[in-house]
């Protein structure tokens, strides 16, 4: 089942993309979700473990392709409360073909929107902008 398809891009978004990430959210399943586009809709990739850390998360991400993710990145504060903020991640390596650069910038807004409870955006052409320094630093 595909939800309508996005306005701006023609891109559908699998059901399962929803699914997957309310498990992440509400019941804390999943540590990541990769998203990929294929045959002009939006779906799963890959889901990350809840024993999966971050090394795991960028690993899974291709060097040479575009993808969109979410990660629930667990922390805690210096008054010692544990938290939880939930990142989405735009990526598109300088590697990548334009049109696959296009294509996936021009369905991500509209596909963040689908996922309710994103409290933070980065987007990433290299590793280094999207390192665990800069999550931490926008969490905290």
């Amino acid at each position: 089942m595909l939800k309508q398809a996005n306005a701006s891009s023609g891109m559908a978004v699998d059901d399962e993309c929803k699914i997957r990430f309310q498990e992440l959210k509400a019941r804390r399943s999943h540590r990541f979700i990769v998203f990929k586009i294929e045959e002009q809709k939006i779906v799963v990739e890959k889901l990350g473990g809840t024993n999966e850390g971050y090394n795991e998360f960028t690993a899974s991400l291709p060097a040479n392709e575009c993808r969109y993710a979410v990660y629930d990145f667990d922390f805690t504060t210096e008054e010692n409360c544990q938290k939880s903020k939930i990142f989405f991640i735009a990526w598109s390596p300088d590697t990548s073909k334009v049109r696959m650069k296009m294509v996936y910038a021009s369905s991500k807004d509209r596909f963040k929107r689908e996922l309710d409870g994103i409290q933070f955006e980065l987007q990433a052409t290299d590793p280094s902008e999207m390192s665990l320094d800069i999550v931490k630093g926008r969490a905290i």
